[in-house]
């Protein structure tokens, strides 16, 4: 297996735990946490499309607008908005001075929205990049 073979297995395994993850601790009540895996997921499933199209190991960064755009990827208004209030998940719910906010912010109903929204970008990934 080649080095780029096995990127795209792990962007593409690890993105998947994170999905899984993601159900759980909405299930689970971790509305603020589930949010932050909602974040891993679509970041992870972004470089994979980069190992795949590119050919290329993905930078080390977290914005997920500059992955999409990185892999050339055509995104409309809606998801870059929708993309740009998921990156900010990934910040808030790492650093304590932000935290308690994000924690407020993070409902149920809220966190419902961004399950909903992050299905419908993992589903439109999958099909930019053929993945079944």
């Amino acid at each position: 297996m080649t080095d780029l073979a096995r990127q795209l297995e792990f962007w593409l395994s690890s993105a998947s735990k994170n999905w899984q993850t993601a159900l759980s601790l909405y299930k689970l009540g971790h509305y603020d946490m589930c949010l932050f895996c909602c974040h891993l997921t679509l970041e992870k499933k972004l470089k994979a499309i980069i190992v795949y199209l590119l050919k290329k190991v993905p930078p080390p960064i977290h914005d997920l607008n500059r992955l999409a755009q990185i892999a050339g990827l055509n995104v409309s208004l809606t998801q870059q908005e929708q993309l740009n209030e998921i990156t900010k998940f990934n910040i808030q719910a790492r650093y304590d001075d932000i935290k308690l906010a994000f924690y407020k912010k993070a409902t149920k109903l809220f966190a419902k929205k961004y399950l909903e929204i992050t299905q419908e970008l993992i589903l439109w990934l999958e099909k930019k990049s053929g993945e079944k």
